[in-house]
């Protein structure tokens, strides 16, 4: 299959791509930067496209479009879930460039989205729940999917949602979680200071993350919105300790030195019943 991922050298594009020749497929990658794209061992066999997306000529867009399949990730200014450029800027730049990728002739189409969509939502959530969003990042990421989900009909295009859970490995973001505390035994800190860690979330490692994405671009019936996640509960604390093991490491951990979130509930986590059943497929 003949497949552009954009975002190809961000957290989960790193991964998707490497992923996606070693199942024989054939991989256009799109990035704003080829530097940071030929730092990549696997750079040299796929196709590149330099360019923003918000941003792309004509005929670029028709040569993404040439696709059978593209799976869109990309998406600035991440982790920065609250700040308004999420939907002045990044919905509309997403959205234009997909609509322009169906004029041209796209007939296929995964893009991620996330569990911040959900909301305050406490509990086990399935793809059936309504999505209430309350950060910026989440509200954008709706508004995409809904925008979308009313044009594709006119263009026959199939949509597949991933809605990404909680992610960790090579790659991620210097502020995230475990990154920070890699930072920290590299640096020889004493304590780590962390929230009380009670938090119930839904943690995948990005390797799998990039797998389940494969899954979804190979099932040319796949359609509507999946949870990518574990469907397991795990604590931010268990996860830390966890860490610490796999590394053997230790550091004492500061806890309850962050509040918790408000922009976040407390306990959440993915069903995974409608993935497992199109993994079984396969």
């Amino acid at each position: 299959m003949k497949i552009a991922v954009t975002g190809a050298t961000g957290f989960v594009g790193q991964h998707l791509v490497p992923c996606l020749l070693a199942h024989g497929h054939s991989v256009t990658a799109v990035s704003r930067t080829r530097d940071r794209f030929e730092r990549f061992d696997w750079h040299k066999r796929v196709e590149f496209i330099e360019c923003d997306v918000h941003l792309c000529e004509v005929d670029t867009i028709r040569r993404i479009a040439e696709s059978d399949l593209v799976i869109h990730l990309a998406w600035p200014g991440l982790p920065n879930y609250g700040e308004a450029f999420h939907f002045e800027d990044n919905y509309r730049g997403a959205y234009d460039f997909l609509k322009a990728l169906m004029q041209s002739g796209l007939r296929r189409l995964l893009v991620t989205g996330t569990c911040f969509e959900y909301g305050l939502q406490n509990g086990c959530l399935t793809e059936e729940h309504p999505a209430i969003p309350v950060n910026s990042y989440g509200i954008a990421k709706d508004f995409l999917r809904r925008s979308l989900e009313l044009i594709v009909p006119q263009f026959n295009v199939k949509l597949c949602w991933a809605r990404l859970f909680y992610m960790h490995g090579a790659g991620q973001n210097a502020n995230s979680l475990l990154a920070q505390l890699d930072a920290a035994l590299s640096r020889g800190d004493k304590a780590f200071r962390m929230s009380g860690g009670e938090q119930l979330r839904d943690y995948l490692p990005v390797t799998t993350v990039a797998d389940h994405l494969r899954c979804l671009a190979e099932n040319v019936d796949a359609s509507g919105v999946f949870n990518i996640c574990s469907g397991q509960p795990t604590s931010v604390r268990n996860l830390v300790e966890s860490h610490l093991k796999q590394q053997q490491a230790s550091i004492d951990l500061e806890l309850g030195y962050y509040k918790y979130s408000p922009h976040e509930p407390l306990a959440f986590w993915g069903d995974r019943k409608k993935l497992d059943a199109l993994l079984e497929k396969l």
